[in-house]
């Protein structure tokens, strides 16, 4: 049976970053995050634009965390704070127009972060 998962090494080391920082700190979110990574590119999702707006509005003041691709389809009412493994040219400038911030998962782990100030979209 072929293995199937990610094929990309930055995308290993970054499995192997979450792997640890949710061991070391205890945090089960980032031990999740790394499992939904491991699965194939086919399964993880591709939220747009239009859905990070709802979802917001859902969740003010959380930065939103895709373990996936951020699409460019429809747009945004306000400043996000939005992470993601992945983001389109036409989301990255959609984002920026509104003066919002996109952190790639690798620049986001680095930072401290606090599970409560997150919301994972799926």
């Amino acid at each position: 049976m072929k293995v199937t998962g990610p094929t990309e090494l930055g995308t290993q080391v970054l499995i192997r970053r979450l792997e640890k920082l949710g061991k070391s700190s205890g945090q089960a979110m980032w031990l999740d995050l790394a499992e939904r990574l491991g699965k194939p590119r086919r399964i993880r999702p591709s939220v747009n634009l239009w859905k990070l707006g709802k979802m917001a509005k859902k969740f003010p003041g959380k930065t939103l965390l895709v373990p996936g691709k951020v699409l460019g389809s429809g747009s945004l009412d306000s400043a996000l704070s939005i992470c993601a493994l992945e983001f389109s040219a036409g989301a990255m400038k959609k984002i920026s127009g509104h003066k919002g911030k996109a952190l790639t998962l690798d620049e986001f782990v680095g930072k401290p972060a606090d599970a409560k100030d997150i919301a994972i979209i799926k």
